[in-house]
């Protein structure tokens, strides 16, 4: 098996450094010095290997968002299912509370004055919207293509709800609650 390139490792390493450190101290802390203190390496370096603040912040959401997913969705790779996705979005990884949500929250707050990087966030949930949906075309046959689509629209936004209200509120009560909520909305499709 080929070794990855040593360019590819560093930019991964820059990455990873960049979300620890949106983790930590917010969008606005997170500048280029900060994370190449992160990372181990001069900010001439991080440049060299991503470029500037903006480029390395597009990188960073690109991989957060679709590492490991299903096409433009943030579904898991495979996920085949309604329960597959519901188990995903109600599930530990992705409703956990934590520093991941600090790191959205922060490329929400940066996707404001970024186009490019607004543009990414609203393909990653109108994706999700669109895998999901599909799923439940599949599971309700019967179902108008439209219902689906707004089942699939609500559901996504109460795993977003759940995701949010976690770090403030119970996180135990709170998933359990809204994944019933998001299973009685797709028990309207029939």
């Amino acid at each position: 098996m080929a070794r990855p390139s040593v360019a590819e490792e560093r930019i991964q390493q820059i990455v990873d450094a960049t979300i620890r450190t949106i983790a930590a101290h917010g969008i606005t802390g997170a500048s280029l010095e900060r994370i190449a203190e992160e990372a181990g390496m001069s900010r001439g370096h991080v440049r060299h290997f991503v470029g500037n603040r903006e480029e390395l912040l597009r990188e960073s959401a690109r991989r957060f968002y679709y590492e490991d997913a299903e096409g433009d969705s943030m579904l898991p790779r495979g996920t085949g299912d309604v329960s597959s996705a519901l188990d995903f979005l109600f599930g530990d990884e992705f409703a956990a509370p934590g520093n991941e949500n600090a790191v959205v929250l922060g490329f929400v707050e940066a996707a404001r004055t970024d186009p490019v990087l607004a543009g990414l966030l609203v393909s990653a949930y109108q994706g999700t919207h669109q895998a999901l949906g599909e799923l439940l075309a599949a599971e309700h046959p019967a179902a108008d293509a439209g219902a689906c689509a707004s089942v699939a629209y609500g559901v996504v936004g109460i795993a977003l709800h759940n995701v949010f209200l976690s770090d403030i509120a119970s996180a135990a009560t709170g998933t359990a609650t809204a994944r019933a909520a998001a299973e009685r909305l797709i028990a309207t499709l029939g």
